[in-house]
């Protein structure tokens, strides 16, 4: 746990861990996908299919403009989320050590506050004793 005022780690956190590794791990898929359509030639396959189904082809341009679309607007959507998470995770993180600061104040403050409480009591017991004394140096005076 950081304590308010220690510099925080700038290493690589867990979450920065498991961004990198699923960045890697799509970029795999990615040219995984790639090779294969490039040996197993996928898009020949497409273009028999368009060939026997020629009406068909009206499609195609519909498909690539919305799935071209949909990638810049899954980016967009991905790109504006980390950044909503960044501010909330930097406000958090505020949020955080203010708590800490006002509970440590708390804290020390509940301590000051004890120890007076027990200076106190430690005064009326005297005071207390000083009264009883001299009440039974009273009560034994002269009979």
């Amino acid at each position: 746990m950081v304590k308010a005022g220690e510099p925080r780690d700038k290493g690589i956190g867990f979450h920065s861990r498991s961004a990198i590794r699923d960045l890697v791990v799509v970029i795999i898929i990615t040219i995984s996908a790639g090779l294969i359509s490039y040996f197993f030639n996928v898009f020949d396959l497409i273009i028999k299919f368009l060939q026997k189904h020629p009406e068909k082809i009206f499609y195609i341009d519909e498909v690539v403009v919305t799935l071209v679309t949909l990638s810049i607007g899954l980016s967009l959507f991905a790109w504006r989320r980390w950044l909503e998470l960044k501010k909330e995770t930097t406000e958090r993180i505020r949020n955080q050590e203010e708590l800490l600061k006002f509970t440590t104040t708390q804290a020390e403050t509940e301590k000051i506050i004890n120890r007076q409480l027990h200076i106190d009591m430690d005064q009326m017991k005297q005071d207390v004793r000083g009264i009883l004394t001299l009440l039974l140096n009273r009560n034994k005076g002269p009979v």
